[in-house]
């Protein structure tokens, strides 16, 4: 599913859109409001990703966690990384993962929640309306 989505051949809410990375919402019926952060470019495991993209990639899931809670109302958020072991085709990518009730959510250790028809969109908007710019270096 994943793979697909970055390909541009299945379609997805889209949070976060740039140039090496795609941000969107994880569709599957128990992940309401997790949001799943993949570089465009296939990479296994966060070994492999490569150093010009480990600072945005890694800043991109700092925002996504902050717009979870901002933009969502969880009470807080934590980054989960791949299992190539779990994964058929092993890929690179970061699950944003809401941690507690705010507007239904729940996080891996609660009962799951589904999406009602037509919401995921707004949940979309929302996290984009939220998400902080990237960081920029500085003196």
């Amino acid at each position: 599913m994943f793979c697909a989505v970055v390909a541009g051949e299945s379609p997805a809410d889209v949070v976060l859109d740039e140039p090496d990375l795609l941000g969107f919402l994880d569709r599957r019926p128990v992940f309401k409001g997790h949001v799943l952060l993949v570089p465009r470019t296939h990479v296994e495991t966060l070994p492999d990703l490569p150093a010009s993209l480990r600072d945005p990639f890694l800043e991109a899931a700092q925002r996504l966690a902050t717009a979870v809670v901002e933009g969502l109302g969880a009470q807080g958020s934590f980054v989960a990384m791949n299992n190539t072991v779990s994964q058929s085709v092993p890929h690179l990518h970061l699950h944003v993962v809401p941690r507690t009730k705010g507007d239904g959510l729940r996080g891996f250790f609660w009962p799951r929640t589904r999406y009602e028809d037509g919401e995921a969109p707004t949940y979309a908007a929302r996290l984009r309306e939220t998400l902080p710019g990237p960081v920029t270096g500085g003196d």
